[in-house]
């Protein structure tokens, strides 16, 4: 797998954003991808060094539009922290 179809984009909320303080970077990933593939899509793309990832599915809601019932999609993300003095410059200006 190609590590641009791993990493889907970057999960950015209020915590999230808290989290990078602490070295910590939060990505959508492919449902399919395993931490050793996220590890080195990160790794690949960014040139960073990871230390750990988190991984955890967030479940799709369900919504309504009138009579219609749907379902938003079901995702996964992935809490990556990274080695002492590695930064992704992308999340600089947030």
């Amino acid at each position: 797998m190609d590590p641009r179809d791993i990493i889907i984009r970057p999960w950015v909320t209020e915590e999230s954003t808290k989290q990078m303080e602490q070295n910590k970077y939060t990505f959508e990933v492919a449902l399919k991808a395993t931490k050793t593939d996220i590890k080195r899509a990160v790794e690949q793309i960014f040139g960073v060094k990871v230390v750990k990832v988190n991984t955890s599915r967030v479940p799709g809601k369900v919504k309504r539009l009138g009579r219609f019932v749907g379902r938003r999609p079901e995702r996964k993300k992935a809490v990556v922290q990274l080695a002492e003095g590695h930064r992704i410059e992308i999340f600089e200006g947030l």
